[in-house]
């Protein structure tokens, strides 16, 4: 059957309906780098903005039999400003989809986004997604899958929209999950293309490392744990230190413990942590942590103190915050864990599936006790799209298998969805290693 392949990045969807034998018909890609990728791999050269080529010349689109398409998840996304359909620049792409299946009226579609989409918005977003969708003669249905669930060692949640305009009636999701695959099935050993931990983070590291040895096996190590907190005593419950006088202020003890006594208002919220510059009154669940963090300080500060010292000296408030998503009972030895330097704090977790890869190139997971981070070929991996082409430049390369769906959910699901005797398992596919 005939598909097209709509905000194609990498091509996970190509991948996918390839491999069953399937046939693409039309690509398109806003990035021209990922345009250049994209044609490498797939002998496609992808057009570019969809906006455009809908309002233009849509008849350009040629009659298709499967519409795919992993439309920007940014507008919907937890992590985002969750501004939807009024993200102007992105949000409204859906849109798009609608106007080609109501161009075009291929039999079926497959679409993916952010499990927080079916959510969004008290869940009016998808209610209003469903009911365009039906109206275009389509019978939908939405479930959302982790490629742990199959055996890929990645926690990412996606929700994965179908529909059919011949009805789903001997339509099923896959449930036949396999969980038990573990990463080393899918790193290499210390492999020479691999990035090495640079040494400032690797310090940081050290410095948690020997702060979490230097407490007694009787002190629980909570999460997460906001070094900022520590010998602060700054108000909390009731305001934001913010709304307070400098006088008012002066009284109390900012980061680490350092005195605000003295110093003109701009120089103590300087030296207050980043979430208590802004006059709003705290969220209970931030003053929980500012809490406990405090009472971890108190309880261990004799152990301690020393390497609480050390970890004061870092610039960014980030790296004196340690998410440990390990478990109390666990070995407290942070390199031999998965490692990310996020922006709300130092993740540390077990080495069961990596955590989900983004589009920040910052945040690339770190195995611990090789000491360097994925490389480009087990990002692709985890994503299904091991032996493509990839981007040369890292930052690019992770961008977009941060973007990019993974090719293993949708061919199972398009092996349910698209009746059996149109697919041609496609074993003879060639791609070049990246």
């Amino acid at each position: 059957m005939r598909f097209i392949d709509l905000f194609a990045g990498l091509g996970g969807f190509h991948k996918a309906l390839s491999d069953l034998g399937h046939e693409c018909v039309y690509a398109s890609e806003i990035n021209l780098n990922l345009q250049k990728i994209y044609f490498r791999n797939w002998d496609i050269v992808p057009h570019g903005d969809i906006r455009k080529i809908v309002n233009d010349s849509i008849d350009q689109i040629p009659e298709h039999d499967i519409l795919c398409a992993g439309f920007p998840c940014q507008p919907f996304s937890k992590a985002g400003k969750q501004e939807g359909k009024e993200d102007k620049e992105r949000g409204t792409l859906f849109d798009e989809i609608i106007k080609i299946l109501n161009f075009r009226k291929p039999s079926y579609f497959i679409l993916e986004n952010v499990a927080y989409l079916a959510k969004h918005k008290n869940e009016e977003t998808w209610v209003e997604m469903k009911i365009q969708l039906e109206n275009e003669g389509y019978q939908v249905d939405h479930k959302v899958y982790s490629p742990h669930q199959l055996g890929i060692p990645q926690h990412r949640e996606r929700i994965f929209i179908v529909g059919s305009r011949l009805g789903l009636d001997n339509f099923k999701w896959f449930d036949d999950f396999n969980t038990n695959v573990g990463v080393e099935n899918f790193i290499e050993d210390n492999p020479e293309d691999s990035r090495i931990v640079p040494y400032e983070e690797f310090e940081c590291l050290k410095i948690w490392q020997n702060l979490i040895d230097a407490l007694p096996l009787s002190s629980k190590l909570i999460s997460p744990l906001w070094g900022m907190e520590f010998g602060a005593d700054y108000p909390f419950e009731e305001f934001s230190p913010a709304k307070l006088r400098s006088d008012e202020l002066g009284e109390y003890k900012g980061n680490f413990g350092i005195s605000l006594e003295g110093l003109s208002k701009e120089d103590q919220l300087k030296n207050l942590p980043s979430y208590s510059r802004d006059v709003k009154d705290f969220p209970s669940w931030k003053k929980t942590y500012i809490r406990k963090s405090r009472d971890f300080y108190k309880d261990n500060k004799n152990y301690i103190e020393d390497h609480v010292k050390e970890l004061s000296k870092y610039n960014s408030q980030s790296w004196q915050k340690l998410e440990w998503n390990v478990g109390e009972y666990s070995e407290r030895n942070i390199f031999k864990n998965i490692i990310q330097f996020r922006a709300s704090g130092l993740r540390v977790k077990k080495p069961d599936f990596f955590p989900s890869l983004v589009c920040t190139h910052t945040q690339v997971p770190i195995i611990g006790w090789q000491n360097r981070y994925i490389t480009r070929r087990e990002g692709a991996r985890l994503q299904a799209l091991d032996g493509i082409i990839l981007p040369d430049n890292d930052a690019a390369c992770f961008r977009a298998l941060g973007n990019a769906v993974n090719a293993h959910i949708v061919k199972r699901i398009a092996e349910d969805l698209i009746p059996f005797e149109h697919h041609v398992m496609n074993n003879n596919l060639q791609l070049t290693e990246c």
